[in-house]
């Protein structure tokens, strides 16, 4: 039986919480009414291209997942959501077009580009209403969601990997990775490194391990942003050698998240480019709640007066206190992850920090951004 495989396996969400997928097929799988399953392709972090490579490559591995996570909850019905314009959905069509005729097959819905639209209750939401804002008010959807039904929403590469399990065994799968964190994950490597790409890495590996991959970092490196946009400073190299695991990674207060690293450049700067991420973040905000209305654009404001000056230590602590309380208190994670950024700048950048505040800010306050942050149309 394939949910049992998946949990021999140690499966877990590859689209950043890393939460076990036998659990959720087994709760999607025990409701009252038939089940449905959405497979999520939208990759809303602009810092990640994990997905998009996938669903470049290997489709039909996809498609496979898919189908298969449909027959091991029961569902009749699923959907591959992936943003709107984007230039993949006729190549999944495409693919789509060349199988022989399945009930199960996906219908492609596309959702607005949005970042907070690839949330799983965004989704849920868009499919039920036409407007992808995401909650984190119960129930789930594993409980009631499309159409009040359960309904399974994992993310595609987590679908693919299901798609190996059922062909290759748990067995296979638990090879390589940790006894914790098994098997392999795909990550996004950017920013100072001489090769930027898609890489496939086993989990449990080093920090280290990916950047090679990618050519190395930069001599001038100074800090990598650990899970996307909405993610973690650490410091460089400091944290070479840290495990690639959701769990080594909570343990440093920097959650894996997204499987995306972005190395910054010493003539970069650290405070600056959070100013810019949270601006984008508070942009993206479904504009539902005041911790994403009101909190992020004052976060953004207070960052960029540090940046560029002329700022007070008075800043910082006004910056800091509106860091604590947002945190809880939103209607969904999104201005947590923001707050959690901007928190990690203030430790990992605190001598540029200093030297900003004493008056002194550092001419790379003004250089170009090297993180991809697009350009936003405000909340939505």
């Amino acid at each position: 039986m394939l949910r049992a495989q998946v949990h021999r396996a140690g499966l877990t969400g590859r689209g950043g919480a890393a939460f076990p997928t036998a659990r959720k097929l087994a709760a999607v799988a025990a409701g009252r009414t038939t089940p449905v399953v959405v497979a999520n392709g939208c990759e809303g972090d602009p810092g990640s291209d994990k997905d998009h490579a996938l669903l470049t490559v290997a489709p039909h591995l996809v498609l496979d997942g898919i189908v298969l996570a449909a027959h091991a909850v029961g569902a009749d019905h699923t959907v591959l959501c992936m943003h709107r314009a984007d230039p993949l959905v006729q190549t999944v069509r495409n693919a789509i077009a060349q199988r022989p005729p399945d009930a199960l097959l996906p219908d492609i819905v596309e959702v607005p580009p949005r970042y907070v639209a690839s949330a799983d209750t965004a989704l849920v939401n868009f499919l039920n209403t036409g407007t992808a804002k995401p909650t984190a008010k119960d129930p789930r959807p594993s409980q009631r969601g499309v159409n009040r039904r359960p309904t399974l929403v994992d993310n595609v590469e987590t679908l693919a990997h299901l798609a190996l399990i059922a062909r290759y065994g748990d067995t296979w799968f638990r090879a390589v990775g940790t006894p914790q964190a098994p098997g392999t994950t795909l990550i996004t490597v950017g920013g100072a490194v001489r090769a930027p790409g898609v890489y496939e890495i086993e989990l449990g590996t080093p920090l280290s391990h990916p950047l090679r991959l990618a050519g190395g970092t930069s001599p001038r490196a100074q800090a990598v942003l650990v899970g996307g946009l909405a993610g973690t400073w650490m410091a460089l190299p400091d944290m070479h050698a840290l495990p690639l695991t959701d769990h080594a990674c909570k343990a440093v207060g920097a959650p894996m998240g997204i499987a995306a690293l972005h190395v910054l450049p010493l003539d970069s700067c650290g405070i600056a480019t959070t100013a810019a991420i949270v601006r984008y973040l508070a942009g993206e905000s479904a504009g539902q709640c005041g911790p994403c209305m009101f909190g992020l654009p004052a976060i953004a404001e207070d960052l960029t007066t540090i940046a560029n000056g002329p700022a007070q230590p008075h800043h910082a602590e006004r910056l800091r206190r509106r860091l604590g309380i947002i945190p809880g208190r939103g209607a969904c994670t999104h201005p947590d992850a923001a707050a959690n950024l901007a928190a990690s700048a203030l430790r990992v950048f605190a001598d540029d920090l200093r030297r900003h505040l004493d008056g002194h800010p550092c001419p790379a306050a003004h250089h170009r951004i090297t993180l991809p942050i697009p350009t936003t149309g405000g909340p939505r």
